[in-house]
């Protein structure tokens, strides 16, 4: 990949943008957004700043979160703005003579569904398209790798031999969790959503046992199925989905056992502002004096050369795998944010333009 700038000489762009405008109350979709047009130019540049053309965006379950009507880890995400996200883009123009950045640099920011963007220049991430994919930065090396990482190492705090299970394990986060806890000496279970998830946690990244959870649809049917695979219990249970498998997980925890809640996506399309009771098991915790921890990906913001330093080399060497799902289209937003929740995307999830 080329670090040659495609762009032109001109000074205006046209700039399409997603406007959040409507809360969904289940599934999100076209309905809840608005497209609009505006022009943005060179000279809107002030010092410090850089002009953004935006190529991949991040797709992620916690854009979901910030939509409900209720406060989260934040109030919830005004109405009437650009859709917020993670972006890959290429700087088309900068103001700022010292700065190590260049027109035509690759570089990761947080501005959002618009294809033009202007930002701080001390925001953006620089990136290396002859290191690694530059889509990278929007997964495997990017926030969900900062969570599983951290998530995992620092709450669930793997120990060799231990047995982990990871539910949602072949997306964005899951993928990474699973082969962290391989390399760690772990038994490995991973419980995703189709055949071809399992096969691809099985055969490719060399999880131990697989469970496709839709062939066992009740918290008894998966308890069963758990069991089966982990006859000697569950050390630590990395959540991405939470509802009935979290609850079969709860009978099968071990002594000491670590907890980790990083998602629960089972949840998300409807079950925000008016949430299913559950786990129902909470007296496990007390028997098996287990933990559980919450763990968000922007407690670790100030760690990521850290996660860089040791995980680059793993996605170079192969000694990590990943997939991704990458919609083409800037028209696509909206419905890829719903396939997360039909379970249609295969890995990280991003959009290109």
């Amino acid at each position: 990949m080329s670090k040659k700038s495609p762009f032109k000489k001109v000074n205006e762009f046209r700039n399409k943008q997603w406007v959040y405008t409507k809360r969904p109350e289940k599934l999100v979709d076209q309905r809840h957004y608005t497209l609009e047009e505006n022009v943005i130019s060179i000279s809107d540049v002030k010092l410090g700043k850089a002009l953004l053309k935006s190529v991949y965006f991040s797709i992620d379950p916690y854009m979901r979160i910030q939509q409900s009507k209720h406060n989260t880890w934040e109030e919830p995400y005004p109405l009437n703005t650009v859709q917020g996200g993670a972006v890959v883009a290429q700087i088309v123009a900068i103001n700022d003579n010292s700065s190590s950045l260049k027109k035509g640099d690759w570089v990761l920011s947080y501005t959002g569904w618009q294809e033009y963007a202007i930002t701080e220049i001390s925001s953006l991430r620089l990136l290396d398209p002859i290191d690694v994919s530059v889509t990278t930065a929007l997964g495997v090396l990017g926030m969900p790798a900062r969570i599983a990482y951290f998530g995992l190492l620092e709450a669930g705090l793997p120990k060799k031999g231990e047995t982990i299970v990871v539910s949602g394990a072949s997306g964005a986060v899951g993928q990474i969790v699973v082969q962290i806890a391989k390399i760690k000496g772990c038994k490995v279970i991973g419980i995703a959503g189709s055949d071809e998830k399992t096969k691809f946690l099985k055969k490719t990244i060399g999880v131990d046992e697989v469970i496709n959870y839709k062939n066992h649809s009740s918290a008894k049917e998966m308890s069963q199925e758990l069991k089966r695979v982990s006859p000697e219990g569950i050390d630590i249970y990395y959540d991405n989905v939470g509802g009935y498998i979290t609850d079969a997980v709860f009978e099968h925890i071990n002594i000491n056992a670590r907890i980790v809640i990083c998602g629960q996506i089972s949840q998300y399309s409807g079950g925000l502002d008016t949430p299913e009771m559950g786990p129902r098991f909470l007296h496990k915790i007390l028997y098996k004096r287990a933990t559980i921890t919450g763990v968000l990906a922007r407690d670790y913001n100030n760690r990521m050369e850290e996660l860089l330093l040791e995980m680059t080399p793993w996605v170079q060497n192969g000694l990590i795998q990943y997939q991704e799902t990458i919609i083409q289209g800037f028209e696509k937003l909206p419905e890829a944010l719903n396939m997360l929740f039909l379970g249609k995307n295969k890995g990280k999830l991003i959009v290109k333009i």
